[in-house]
């Protein structure tokens, strides 16, 4: 039997079977709506309600996860998972949602397992009156659960913005959702002051997020404006500690939100096994009862808040939280900025209101409607009395009534339902009484029903009542970023005294001067190269490599790795991605950008730039024009201060002259002013230090630049041909 391959349409495939998946995931499971619960949490807390675990007592988690299971048929380890979250013994929200007896864990830290459900109890939060509050009154849709056999709602209508009051985070098919925590009073604050004016800035009264971890909140004020109003954005958060003296060593009681005791103590551990931090002896987790610690003991004469900066910069004790507030609305994704949300929250709730409005209209109607019935015998009670008597078949009861009193069938059916008993004229007064007040409420619902006012002053007070009985202080500190001290990276390396050593042959080699104390052997180059430089420097220095191109090219110290003398060095062809033509001719290596670089040239001309004109403000790697390039260039070194030095003309004339008197340029590419002067088309050919020449009358060469110089004297000579690099040139 022949089998056939058939061609299948990819666009079309995935159009069939992903696209539907990928929306149920996005509207049915990963993604909060404006009641600020996902499908999952909706389907759980209103079990538990239907449970009447609002006001009863406590039962075994096992029991709400089972009934659970008649919305939600994902399974009981993710309706726990969900449950436990939600629970207080968690501490994942600031205001749980889920009073619990138990071990549920700890959101802080990941290796704090839960116990099994058949362990645990729960019942809901007082704070679930809430979410809950009028739900029977037609005030949200209800829709069929997963197997038409029970009606679950669409949404909760809650009396605040729950959205904003507990963080949510989630992830769907090519979108998320990472929403953080604000305080409650502050929330309900900013949505009174919203709904009387729209136009209000809501940051003058939601100060910034607030977690249950506690913790400080860096405000940066531009960057949360933006995720005030676009929903988009990170912020910086960051734990607290205290210092014990008496012991010596540094507490951590609170963390980001954002990360796990382990995960930090793993990252400190890391960092003193790596010779990254040293001034720890001991660090262990002491969480218990009374809450969260991590104990940090120091070694002696620690700086605690030195310390504490560098561990805020190196580890998750610093966390960064991304805002995405893509929220479901309608059922459509979108992400909006705070104001934004509640606006949409304030149209949500305005429809809850009119919903409830409009059930009790209608139900006092019907109760109006039966009591004017009931009324219309008071005229004669006997009269009534004997149309039920005098009727022979029961189904002619409710005709004959409405007949003989000119009332509709459902007042003949109230009628009717009364029984003998009750028909005396006390009964029925006692009924009727109710009309009054009922035509009263039913004109004040109505007039409320019409008013967007007073349905703005309901929602307002419903909030102000929240807020004052289930408000607490704020758990997260704010602090402005001016006021947080910035930990560099330079800070974080460690600084020692070292080497650096240039070879003819383009090699760099940086080398710990405990390094060359061991040492026995000397330096390893290859065939034919010297070291035409070595100068003392720090791990952390700037070292400026200067190339035959008039380029300047920079480097941190602590970039290059630490050689031996057995090594050849680091490449700088490769290092640097030097031309063919290219070769660095001389290095400085600077801390401070103190003192001058010199640059003497064959028309005798020299160049006395501040080394702070290569200094910038970003780390760039090089800079061009870093000398004049009019001139071939003859000497070039760095000074600190000024000081003699002796130039030597190609016509053997010699000028010894002081530095101090060359004016300083700040244009890189400067020239710079004559030191040498020309005869007969002589050239400056050499610079050489005083130290390494033989002149029996010094004094005899001095002179004020510029100057032709004088002639060398026989008996005089120039012991050396000047320093190294030169021989680079």
């Amino acid at each position: 039997m022949q089998s056939k391959l058939t061609q299948l349409n990819v666009i079309e495939t995935l159009e069939k079977n992903y696209m539907p998946y990928s929306m149920s995931v996005i509207i049915s499971r990963a993604l909060p709506e404006i009641d600020g619960l996902k499908p999952s949490h909706r389907k759980l807390l209103y079990t538990m309600f239907k449970m009447g675990l609002l006001k009863g007592a406590k039962t075994k988690s096992a029991n709400i996860v089972g009934q659970t299971m008649k919305l939600n048929p994902h399974g009981d380890g993710a309706i726990y998972e969900t449950m436990v979250r939600l629970t207080r013994g968690n501490e994942a929200l600031l205001h749980p949602l889920i009073d619990s007896k138990g071990n549920f864990g700890k959101n802080y830290s990941k290796e704090m397992a839960y116990a099994a459900p058949r362990y645990t109890e729960a019942k809901l939060e007082e704070i679930c009156q809430e979410l809950f509050k009028d739900i029977h009154k037609d005030t949200v849709d209800f829709v069929p659960n997963y197997d038409n056999t029970m009606q679950e709602p669409k949404l909760l209508p809650t009396t605040f913005p729950n959205i904003l009051v507990n963080p949510n985070m989630g992830i769907a098919v090519g979108m998320a959702s990472s929403i953080c925590s604000f305080n409650l009073q502050e929330v309900c604050k900013a949505t009174v002051e919203f709904l009387k004016n729209e136009e209000v800035d809501i940051s003058q009264y939601l100060k910034g997020p607030d977690f249950s971890s506690g913790g400080q909140f860096i405000l940066n004020k531009s960057e949360f404006k933006g995720i005030y109003n676009t929903g988009r954005g990170t912020f910086h958060l960051r734990g607290k500690y205290r210092y014990d003296k008496v012991n010596n060593c540094i507490e951590i009681y609170e963390i980001p939100y954002t990360t796990t005791t382990e995960a930090i103590i793993e990252k400190i551990i890391e960092l003193v096994k790596a010779g990254k931090i040293k001034e720890i002896n001991d660090i262990r987790d002491e969480t218990d009862k009374e809450g969260l610690k991590i104990t940090i003991d120091l070694k002696r004469n620690t700086d605690a808040e030195h310390l504490m900066n560098r561990l805020y910069k190196m580890t998750t004790l610093q966390d960064t939280f991304s805002c995405n507030f893509n929220l479901l609305i309608n059922g459509n994704p979108r992400v909006l900025g705070v104001k934004e949300i509640i606006k949409e929250w304030t149209v949500f709730r305005i429809r809850c209101i009119k919903r409830q409005l409009a059930f009790d209209v209608k139900q006092k109607s019907e109760r109006l409607h039966l009591l004017k019935g009931l009324e219309k015998i008071l005229l004669d009670i006997d009269k009534a009395v004997k149309i039920v008597k005098d009727t022979k078949k029961d189904k002619e009861v409710i005709p004959n009534l409405m007949k003989g009193f000119e009332v509709d069938e459902i007042q003949a059916e109230f009628i009717a339902d009364i029984k003998l008993r009750n028909f005396n004229q006390e009964y029925i007064l006692n009924k009727t009484k109710d009309i009054q007040v009922l035509q009263k409420e039913i004109k004040n619902l109505e007039d409320t029903l019409k008013s967007d006012n007073k349905i703005n002053r309901l929602i307002i007070k419903e909030l102000e009542a929240v807020s004052e009985k289930y408000g607490k202080p704020r758990k997260t500190e704010v602090i402005e970023e001016q006021h947080v001290e910035v930990v560099s990276e330079e800070v974080l390396i460690e600084d020692y005294k070292v080497k650096y050593f240039l070879t003819k042959e383009s090699y760099l080699k940086k080398v710990t001067l405990a390094s060359l104390r061991s040492s026995s052997n000397g330096h390893k180059l290859k065939d034919d190269d010297v070291i035409i430089q070595e100068i003392e420097g720090n791990n952390k220095s700037d070292l400026l490599l200067f190339s035959s191109k008039q380029v300047v090219y920079k480097i941190r110290g602590y970039e290059l790795e630490d050689k031996k003398t057995s090594s050849l060095g680091d490449y700088l062809m490769n290092l640097l991605s030097l031309g063919d033509d290219e070769k660095i001719i001389y290095m400085a290596a600077t801390d401070d950008y103190s003192g001058h670089m010199l640059f003497f040239y064959k028309n005798g001309k020299c160049a006395k730039i501040p080394l702070e004109s290569y200094q910038t403000k970003t780390n760039r790697k090089q800079l061009a024009n870093a000398y004049s390039n009019e001139s071939p260039l003859v000497y070039i070194e760095h000074i600190t201060e000024d000081k003699e030095l002796v130039a030597v003309s190609s016509i053997k004339k010699v000028l010894v002259f002081n530095t101090e008197g060359i004016n300083a340029k700040t244009t890189r590419s400067s020239i710079g002013i004559q030191v040498l002067k020309s005869k007969n088309n002589s050239t400056l050919t050499n610079i050489i230090a005083p130290e390494n020449v033989s002149f029996a009358d010094m004094d005899y060469y001095k002179g004020k630049v510029p100057a032709i110089g004088t002639f060398l004297k026989k008996e005089d000579s120039l012991q050396k041909a000047g320093p190294i690099q030169t021989s680079m040139l």
